[in-house]
């Protein structure tokens, strides 16, 4: 059942209260939009990180699909020689 705060925050059980550092310039951006979208601060943050999350869920999977289309455009007898290494160390550095 979800439990009902000021403002337009709802809580359920599952969920978590954090406590994160940002620079106080970036908090008063962050209230100001909160005010003008008539949000709370956590409401605000919650759908920023949400956002975010499925733009970089949505990346992933476009290069998924790019990367299979790679491999169904291949031929019989195409030699798909890979550096796996190379790779492994892309993948590692693009973190």
């Amino acid at each position: 059942m979800p439990i009902l705060t000021a403002g337009n925050t709802v809580y359920t059980h599952s969920v978590a209260k954090v406590m994160i550092s940002i620079p106080d310039d970036l908090l008063s951006r962050l209230d100001a939009q909160a005010r003008r979208a008539g949000e709370t601060r956590s409401g605000l943050l919650q759908r920023l990180a949400e956002r975010e999350l499925e733009a970089a869920d949505r990346r992933i999977r476009e290069e998924v699909r790019e990367l299979m289309d790679q491999i169904a455009s291949l031929e019989p007898g195409d030699d798909p020689s890979v550096d796996v290494a190379q790779l492994i160390r892309e993948d590692r550095d693009s973190r």
